[in-house]
């Protein structure tokens, strides 16, 4: 590809968003080498990830960078790559998340090293989306969201709860601790199954290394937070009845999850490289379809504005703890990682994805159901 032609293409575009290249304000960013035009534009979101991490180029507010990018829809005006329309194809005649396969996010991504999530997170460990609506602190936030859950869910003593996707176990142990219920936690990561069966040791907490799909018991309630990102597109139908058949009939289940506006098959190709491998964002249709046959859809809450607030959060603990990180990660794992919780952070932002939690009961709750906010 001409390099001129590249530079040429790629400079008012950017400007079309109000980003210079070299520019002053702090969104503009900064070229160190000029074969970033070619590669971005051949390469396509991959490129202008990884040209990142090499040093190629460098912003210093990413988050503001993307928020630009992403609500002039400058994606939308560069062709994606051919392997990426390939990989698109490839998802609808392969099961990216089948059993086997499911496991590749955890040992890639959820088993890099709790050292790493403990100094990023908030003391519970909850890698999800907080609920920021009276609060102002990331622990306040996710002391707020999960209390929400509890509530939407009616969580009362003598009940049994499974929490599909628990991660380190913080949800696990507020339920059985504030509201007395007995909770079965599964999770495909064997790190986040060691701290978690700790952390809620001495409680009625069950913590599996398990697929969703391996259960065979009765709830009374069902609950999986930034789990279902990790479904795909294939398995919806069989996660919804999974969860039907693991539900009584008087039960309720909430669905916390990161979606798209729009129909798609996969997340991009740098996150789906670096950061979540095999992952898919659903859509509110994709959601729809898989749970018409299983569910009544009880309350929909769309609070994606908020992991804004959390990612920052998050990437302002990242880089104030980086001196007692930086001997275990490299200095590409900075770069990655920044521009991981920066671009995602600039994403919500521009309201390009959505975080909603969905209430679903399987026959319709007597008398109807009161949302709770």
């Amino acid at each position: 590809m001409n390099k001129q032609f590249a530079k040429d293409f790629i400079i008012p575009l950017a400007e079309s968003a109000g980003i210079k290249v070299n520019g002053q304000e702090p969104w503009d960013i900064q070229i160190h080498d000029d074969a970033f035009y070619t590669r971005v534009l051949g390469e396509g979101a991959l490129g202008l990830g990884e040209s990142y991490m090499d040093k190629w180029w460098d912003c210093p507010r990413l988050d503001i960078f993307f928020t630009r990018l992403l609500t002039s829809r400058i994606d939308e005006k560069v062709k994606n790559p051919f392997r990426v329309y390939l990989r698109h194809l490839l998802s609808k005649l392969i099961d990216y998340q089948s059993k086997a396969r499911a496991k590749e996010v955890a040992y890639k991504h959820y088993d890099i090293g709790n050292d790493l999530f403990s100094l990023m997170l908030d003391r519970r460990m909850m890698y999800s989306c907080g609920y920021w609506k009276e609060v102002n602190t990331l622990a306040e936030a996710q002391e707020a969201k999960l209390d929400l859950i509890c509530r939407k869910l009616q969580l009362a003593p003598g009940q049994r709860l499974l929490d599909i996707g628990c991660g380190w176990g913080g949800l696990a142990r507020y339920a059985a601790e504030r509201y007395g219920v007995s909770i079965v936690g599964i999770t495909i990561s064997a790190q986040q199954k060691e701290y978690a069966a700790t952390y809620c040791k001495g409680l009625p907490i069950d913590i599996r290394l398990q697929d969703y799909r391996d259960i065979n018991e009765k709830f009374d309630r069902i609950v999986s937070v930034g789990m279902f990102e990790h479904v795909g597109h294939d398995n919806y139908p069989i996660y919804m009845k999974t969860a039907r058949q693991l539900l009584r009939d008087n039960g309720l289940f909430l669905l916390h999850t990161i979606g798209l506006n729009e129909t798609g098959s996969f997340i991009n190709e740098w996150t789906t490289k670096y950061i979540f491998p095999n992952g898919m964002l659903p859509s509110i249709a994709q959601i729809a379809k898989s749970a018409e046959k299983w569910f009544v859809i009880e309350d929909w809450h769309n609070f994606g504005a908020y992991y804004d607030n959390t990612l920052t959060a998050w990437h302002e603990n990242f880089n104030k703890h980086w001196s007692r990180l930086k001997n275990s990660y490299d200095e590409r794992f900075y770069r990655m990682w920044n521009y991981y919780l920066l671009s995602c952070a600039g994403g919500f932002r521009a309201r390009s994805m959505q975080l909603w939690q969905i209430l679903l009961s399987p026959n319709g709750v007597s008398g109807g159901y009161d949302s709770i906010r």
